[in-house]
């Protein structure tokens, strides 16, 4: 139950963030206006008086699923120079410079990757010398030309819903130019709580609390994380202020389980995420309660951190990790990028009559898993943490199916129940 007030609060302290915001900006719309996010972005444009393009996530770009051969995707048509965007849809961004890249192989692939090399260490601040007139050649030889994947002028990118991998962050953040700014919040908070600042290059953060938001950690201990941990402070992430909602409609219990009042008549909601604070103030979303799962030794695995960590995989398209308490070892569903699998197929030379024959052939799923765990080991994941087994799926989850959310999240419970007994073999 969400009032006037509570929307005002986080649309005001977000126009105290993002610097010079104006009648200038063109915003490109492409969220449903029932996801917090949307709703709270086109308010801050509306209450800037700038203006507001319509698209969709199928047509966002000129290669997008839904735009015809030949014809303009909205960011070509609309020219933005600010968006919100969800991890799905960056991640989609990212696999799509990644794949042309490669295809053109060459000298073009060797130029981006000395280029995107070269950005790196100057961001990292291992290299002064990629500032000024080297970012400038770069940025014309190179990253121009992937700048206009998105209309060519975007300033400004505001990345919500979901936990957005540092190594997506990144490489959005050098290829286009423009900060990426991580938020946290929630629809019960109307998608308040924190903000990262518009020059900070760190990754992986989500900011400083809003002006509107208090925000405090509180013990866990069932999950190990406790506020007195060091070097940071861990624990469960609990928000307060005029944001915060009234609570659910026609749902007291659940109401009174995740809303508090306190004695001086501050109300929090007890969001189910965990997070650590960092010195400077800036909160870092490291697990969720209810991502959280016990396998059979003891180890707990965290679905969420380890999708984020083999999402980066150039055959991933979607991906689910399912841990059974009583077993040893997690699985993973895995929904295939068509074009990376098919040309995989190609180079081997490895037969098929169809993609659906493609993904239950033995070697495909060897292929595909090998890549997982390369993943799983750049990122520093636990041998318990990487699926043991993994199913190839062919057809995408979208909203539509029921599978993701609009936001492109996954419906973890509708999931388990649609691929039951794909789960089920997984583990015999």
């Amino acid at each position: 139950m969400m009032t006037h007030a509570n929307v005002l609060a986080t649309v005001s302290a977000v126009m105290t963030i993002v610097p010079d915001l104006g009648s200038k900006e063109v915003y490109l719309a492409y969220l449903p206006l029932a996801h917090i996010l949307e709703l709270a972005a086109e308010n801050v444009i509306a209450a800037v008086g700038s203006a507001i393009g319509y698209g969709s996530p199928l047509t966002l770009t000129d290669t997008s699923n839904k735009i015809m051969k030949g014809t303009k995707g909205d960011a070509t048509a609309l020219s933005p120079t600010v968006m919100t965007a969800v991890p799905a849809i960056l991640d989609r961004v990212r696999d799509g410079v990644r794949k042309k890249v490669e295809v053109k192989g060459g000298l073009s692939k060797n130029l981006f990757n000395l280029a995107y090399s070269r950005r790196l260490l100057a961001i990292n601040g291992s290299w002064f010398g990629g500032w000024g007139l080297e970012k400038l050649l770069w940025d014309f030889l190179v990253f121009r030309k992937i700048r206009a994947i998105l209309g060519g002028r975007i300033r400004f990118i505001l990345s919500g819903g979901a936990p957005l991998s540092g190594d997506t962050q990144r490489f959005i953040n050098i290829c286009l130019g423009a900060p990426i700014s991580q938020g946290y919040g929630l629809t019960e908070t109307c998608a308040g709580g924190t903000f990262s600042e518009f020059d900070d290059t760190s990754v992986g953060r989500v900011g400083a609390p809003l002006p509107c938001s208090f925000i405090k950690l509180i013990d866990w201990p069932e999950g190990g994380y406790l506020t007195a941990d060091s070097p940071m402070p861990r624990g469960e992430i609990v928000i307060g202020g005029p944001n915060v909602t009234l609570g659910y409609f026609n749902n007291e219990a659940k109401t009174r389980e995740v809303y508090k009042v306190d004695e001086r008549g501050m109300r929090w909601f007890y969001t189910g995420d965990i997070g650590q604070f960092h010195a400077d103030g800036c909160l870092e979303i490291i697990d969720r309660k209810k991502d959280i799962v016990k396998l059979q030794h003891g180890e707990y695995v965290s679905l969420g951190k380890v999708e984020a960590a083999l999402s980066v995989s150039s055959y991933v398209d979607n991906i689910m990790i399912h841990a059974d308490p009583f077993h040893s070892y997690c699985v993973a569903l895995v929904v295939v990028s068509h074009p990376a699998l098919e040309e995989w197929a190609s180079n081997t030379g490895t037969p098929y009559t169809d993609f659906t024959e493609l993904c239950e052939r033995e070697d495909a799923v060897k292929e595909v898993h090998s890549s997982l765990v390369k993943a799983a080991k750049s990122a520093r994941l636990d041998k318990f943490e990487i699926p043991g087994k993994i199913k190839l799926l062919h057809d995408p989850w979208t909203p539509e199916s029921g599978l993701v959310t609009a936001a492109l999240k996954l419906k973890r419970d509708v999931i388990r129940r649609a691929f039951s007994e794909e789960l089920s073999r997984l583990y015999s």
